[in-house]
């Protein structure tokens, strides 16, 4: 068998070979036979096959078309697609990136190794902006909301707080700066007793109203962020049987709401699955509420609660009243790109189909995000309250148009000179006169704007103390809303008024209200 020679017109091929091989294969440039290595065919181990000046271990210098290069050789064939065996670059035409380049493929939709997070192109937000997403101005493009060279200030305007709800002051304690509130050169008096209430208009204690100029979160943005190994970290808790939760709590609590975003787009680029599903499959009931709430953008989170209040049957007014009658124009404007963005259709017109009455002429004033910017001004704030006055206890009935135009459009600096103003005309406050005045939820809905002027903080931790009332069982949806919402912006400030009010820490109603997971996030969250 070792004689015979395939390439002879009256070759016979042994058992199992199929004869005419190998067919188009040219005789006087034999190459190897990869199916059958162990014949003798091949020129390199049968020389006396070798074409005439084809050196050892490489073929003839003009092989035959479809050859191979010999057994060994580094080198692929002329035109082949592959690259060289153990080659650090990608074949021809190919859409993938080497092995451990730090490029990613041609249109891949992640970014490359060291990239800031997100994606271009992703909807969320890059490295230290601030929401709605890259590329999208307050308001967005084709928005029916104040664009930018709007009388409105833009997000960062020196007649807007930064950052906060809260007007922008001096230093704690100061009496005179930028505050909003009247002070001793406005030759206001330093105290209001409003039921032994601290209130915000005019300080009757600077050092408590200090406290509320710029709000203070308990939840920082996390130092050594590293979104990387933060997914992995979650990757960890969620492998294999069973659910780490104190480490899910121990990652996500810690973080801002903007690293949260970060760490969903590490998670997908490093395992290729969304991390909000996983989250979904591992946890449930009320921790998870909290977990999902934590990691949307908190524009969109703010979205879902007004949609879900006026999804189905029934409408939850007081969220509509929480979200829309307590937000700034910048969280306004953000609140309305995220609801459209999400559902396909304005909040507005969402507002209208599912409100009537002056309740919903309050909440689509309220969604415009349109409230004036410009500095207080104290004598408007006396015509204004002789507004209120002549509208509500001065006639029989009462004029909510009134009090709309008012509440809603006039900044909430120039409405605490406004309230002033009116119970030194009237000798009550507009909280009172709005409660012995109106009723139902436009009624709820003007008291929470006042209360907001007066002190935005105790709104909220007084949103709280319902929410986990003894003997009325405990209202989850506000307590989660709550927390999630302003565990960033003045939970600091909340927690304060809880216990000034309640005489009882925010932590400690939590802790026997709640229990679990549940309790363990939301104390997480509150008590940093």
């Amino acid at each position: 068998m070792s004689n015979w020679n395939p390439f002879t017109p009256d070759f016979n091929p042994p058992p199992g070979i199929p004869r005419g091989y190998p067919g188009a294969i040219n005789p006087t440039a034999p190459t190897m036979n990869p199916a059958y290595p162990h014949l003798p065919m091949d020129p390199v181990t049968n020389p006396s096959n070798r074409p005439p000046g084809a050196a050892y271990p490489y073929p003839s210098s003009n092989p035959a078309p479809g050859s191979h290069p010999p057994s060994g050789s580094p080198y692929p064939p002329s035109g082949s697609p592959y690259p060289p065996t153990g080659s650090p670059y990608p074949s021809s035409g190919s859409s993938y990136p080497p092995s451990g380049s730090p490029y990613p493929p041609s249109g891949s939709p992640y970014p490359s190794t060291g990239s800031p997070y997100p994606p271009t192109g992703s909807p969320y937000p890059p490295t230290g902006s601030p929401y709605p997403p890259t590329g999208s101005p307050y308001p967005p493009t084709g928005s029916p909301y104040p664009p930018t060279g709007s009388p409105y200030p833009p997000t960062g305007s020196s007649n807007a707080a930064t950052n906060s709800p809260y007007p922008t002051g001096p230093t704690p304690y100061s009496h005179s700066g930028s505050s909003p509130y009247p002070n001793h050169q406005n030759n206001y008096p330093q105290s209001i007793n409003n039921n032994n209430r601290t209130t915000g208009y005019p300080p009757g204690n600077y050092g408590k109203m200090a406290e509320y100029i710029t709000g203070e979160g308990t939840v920082h943005p996390y130092q050594n962020f590293d979104p990387k190994l933060d997914a992995e970290l979650l990757r960890k808790a969620m492998k294999g049987f069973g659910t780490d939760e104190k480490a899910i709590i121990n990652v996500l609590a810690n973080r801002s709401n903007s690293q949260r975003v970060y760490i969903a787009v590490a998670f997908k680029q490093l395992y290729g699955k969304d991390l909000i599903d996983d989250l979904k499959s591992e946890l449930s009931g009320n921790f998870e509420t909290v977990i999902l709430g934590l990691m949307m953008p908190l524009n969109d989170y703010l979205a879902k609660e007004l949609h879900r209040a006026m999804s189905g049957i029934g409408t939850r007014e007081d969220v509509l009243i929480e979200v829309l009658c307590t937000r700034t124009n910048q969280e306004i404007w953000g609140i309305n790109e995220a609801y459209t963005r999400l559902y396909g259709k304005s909040l507005e017109d969402d507002i209208k189909s599912d409100t009537s009455g002056h309740f919903e002429r309050l909440l689509v004033s309220a969604c415009n995000g349109a409230r004036s910017e410009s500095p207080a001004d104290g004598e408007r704030a006396k015509q204004t309250a002789q507004a209120l006055y002549e509208a509500g206890a001065l006639q029989w009935g009462t004029d909510e148009s009134v009090f709309n135009a008012i509440l809603v459009s006039e900044s909430f600096q120039q409405l605490a000179y406004t309230f002033y103003e009116y119970q030194k005309l009237t000798g009550t406050t507009v909280t009172e006169a709005i409660k012995g005045e109106m009723s139902g939820d436009v009624k709820e809905g003007m008291l929470a704007i006042a209360k907001c002027v007066e002190n935005r903080p105790f709104y909220f931790a007084e949103k709280l103390y319902k929410a986990m009332k003894v003997g009325l069982g405990t209202d989850d949806d506000t307590l989660i809303r709550v927390v999630v919402s302003r565990c960033e912006i003045d939970m600091v400030q909340i927690k304060a008024e809880y216990e000034r009010n309640y005489e009882k820490p925010l932590v400690d109603a939590i802790t026997g209200d709640t229990s679990g997971d549940y309790k363990r996030i939301l104390v997480a969250l509150v008590g940093n």
